[in-house]
């Protein structure tokens, strides 16, 4: 039972981090960046401000989702032939491999994103680096989306079900 309610909590822990990460990359790429590029702010401030914020909250969700998500696999998945489900054998245990190339896409796209968007706004321009940056958050909102998609398909066993 007690492994169980572990289990749980790093279950809810690791759905929240996911939809805060994923949210707060959602609001850059169609609200904040839209609003620089179209000229909404007079100050860079609140954009750096911004962009900080997501960093930290993309660098901490990502600690976060690896450590619950390692504990979630090791729960439910074994190498090798030792009974179980094996993580690369079956669909679910493939489908756990891609959502780690995804996170660290994910990962990767906001570091450069955020990185080539400061380096704009260090030159005192709002919105040269939001046009210039807006693809990158983008493809991060895109992968943010698989992201959840290919989590739905774990937990519901449906890829299960139909490959």
């Amino acid at each position: 039972m007690a492994v169980t309610i572990v289990s749980d909590v790093f279950h809810l822990v690791h759905l929240v981090f996911a939809a805060v990460w994923a949210g707060s990359v959602f609001y850059v790429a169609f609200v904040l960046l839209p609003l620089a590029r179209d000229g909404a702010f007079t100050s860079t401030k609140p954009l750096e401000v911004a962009s900080g914020k997501l960093k930290t909250i993309s660098r901490v969700s990502s600690v976060v989702l690896l450590a619950t998500g390692g504990h979630l696999a090791g729960d439910r998945y074994t190498i090798g032939s030792s009974g179980g489900q094996d993580l690369f054998a079956s669909t679910n245990g493939q489908l756990v491999l891609v959502m780690l190339v995804l996170w660290l896409a994910l990962a990767g796209l906001i570091e450069v994103g955020a990185k080539r968007f400061e380096a704009g706004l260090d030159g005192k321009k709002l919105r040269e680096p939001a046009r210039e940056t807006l693809p990158l958050f983008r493809a991060a909102a895109l992968v943010a989306i698989a992201l959840f998609v290919v989590g739905g398909l774990i937990t519901t066993g449906t890829a299960v079900r139909y490959l």
